[in-house]
C-alpha cells in the first residue's frame, strides 16, 4: 500500500513508523509536515527529536512538505491518507482534501471548538460539512505514541460506515505488534476518544489530591457512565463504550503516566494555574480544549455530565480542586443506572 500520514506530531509520526516498520507488509509510507524546515530536519536526522526522541525512523519512511493547497496533487496514487493533526486543524485539512478519491482517516480525538451560539462537532460531523464526498474513517483506541513507535503491543479500532475503509485501515496498520479491530460505530468511537480526555483530567486531579484508589475507581466508572450517556444521545451503540475506544482508552488515559490530560489534573492539584500546567507539557492536551465543548454538547441534548461540568468549572477558574471534589461528593443520591 501507498500511505501518507499528514501531520508530523507524536501520534502521526508514531503511526507512520508503525506502518513502515511492519516487515510483513511492504508499505510505502510518507510523512507530511506542514513546516518545510521540520520536514527537512526529520528526513536528515531520521528521528523526530521533539516528539519521539531517540526513536529512529524506518528506512521505508520518507518525510516531505508541501503547501496545503498542493497536497491533492502530491498524494495522487496513494491508497490511504491518515490525518494526524490536532482536532483544531481537522476542518482545514479535510477542506483541502475534499476532492480526493482515496479514503481519509483521522487520528484526532475531541470535539471541534464551537463559536458562540453553535455546538462543537465531532470529526465525522466536520467531514460531513466540508468534505461530504470523502470516504472517511477514524483510527482510535488506547494508545500512547511512544509505545506504538517502539513496537510495544497495542490494540486500536478502525471505525467507518464504509467496510472498505475499515479493511484498508486494518491492512495498513495491523501487524504482530499492532492489532486493529474494525467497527462501524463511528459516533461511539469518536465520543469515547473525546470524553476520555476530560475524565483523565478529573482522575489526575483525584490522584493529585491523594484521594486513594477507591476514589479513582469510582471516578473512572462514573466517567464511563457519562461517556455512554452522551454517546447514546448522539446515536452511538452502547457496546462500543465497553470496548477499546471506550473503556480501554478511558482506563489508559486516566491512569497512564504518559497521559498529558492526566498530567494537567495532577499539576492543577499541586496548585499550578491552568496556563502553567499547559505550558509545562509542551504538547497539546486535548481535554483542556474540548471539555467546554463536551459540556456544551451534553447540555444541548439534555444529558447530565456532572464530572465534565466540574472539570469545566475548574479549568475556567470557577472552582478550586477541593471545591470541585466537594461539588461532586455533595450531589444528591441517585440510582446507579438511570
Amino acid at each position: 500500500m501507498k500511505i501518507t500520514v499528514l501531520g508530523a506530531g507524536a501520534w502521526g509520526t508514531a503511526l507512520a513508523v508503525a506502518a513502515a516498520s511492519d516487515v510483513g507488509a511492504p508499505h510505502t509510507v510518507r510523512l507530511w509536515a506542514r513546516d518545510a524546515a521540520q520536514a527537512a530536519r526529520l528526513q536528515a536526522e531520521r528521528q523526530n527529536a521533539r516528539y519521539l526522541p531517540g526513536l529512529p525512523l524506518p528506512e521505508r519512511l520518507t518525510v516531505f512538505s508541501t503547501a496545503l493547497a498542493d497536497l491533492p496533487a502530491a498524494i495522487q496514487g496513494d491508497d490511504l491518507l491518515v490525518v494526524g493533526t490536532p482536532m483544531a486543524a481537522l476542518r482545514g485539512m479535510l477542506t483541502a482534501l475534499r476532492e480526493v478519491a482515496m479514503p481519509v482517516a483521522w487520528l484526532c480525538k475531541g470535539f471541534e471548538r464551537a463559536d458562540a451560539g453553535a455546538v462543537g462537532l465531532l470529526g465525522h460531523e466536520v467531514c460531513a460539512q466540508v468534505a461530504p464526498g470523502v470516504r472517511a474513517g477514524v483510527l482510535s483506541g488506547p494508545s500512547f505514541a511512544q509505545e506504538v513507535a517502539r513496537g510495544a503491543p497495542t490494540a486500536l479500532v478502525a471505525a467507518s460506515r464504509d467496510p472498505e475503509v475499515c479493511r484498508l485501515l486494518v491492512q495498513a496498520f495491523h501487524s504482530p505488534a499492532l492489532r486493529v479491530y474494525a467497527n462501524d460505530d463511528v459516533v461511539g468511537v469518536e465520543v469515547g476518544g473525546a470524553v476520555k480526555n476530560v475524565m483523565a483530567i478529573a482522575t489526575g486531579l483525584c490522584d493529585g489530591l491523594g484521594l486513594g484508589l477507591n476514589a479513582r475507581a469510582a471516578l473512572i466508572t462514573r466517567g464511563l457512565a457519562e461517556m455512554s450517556r452522551l454517546g447514546l444521545a448522539l446515536g452511538a451503540k452502547l457496546e462500543t463504550f465497553m470496548g477499546l475506544s471506550g473503556l480501554g482508552d478511558l482506563v489508559l488515559t486516566a491512569t497512564g503516566d504518559l497521559s498529558r490530560n492526566r498530567q494537567v489534573g495532577l499539576l492543577l492539584a499541586q496548585g499550578q494555574t491552568l496556563q502553567q500546567a499547559v505550558d509545562s507539557l509542551g504538547h497539546v492536551a486535548e481535554g483542556v480544549y474540548s471539555a467546554r465543548t463536551v459540556a456544551q454538547r451534553a447540555r444541548s441534548l439534555g444529558v447530565e455530565m456532572p464530572i465534565t461540568e466540574a472539570v469545566v468549572a475548574l479549568l475556567d477558574g470557577g472552582l478550586t480542586p477541593a471545591q470541585a471534589l466537594t461539588r461532586l461528593m455533595g450531589r444528591d443520591p441517585v440510582a446507579e443506572i438511570h
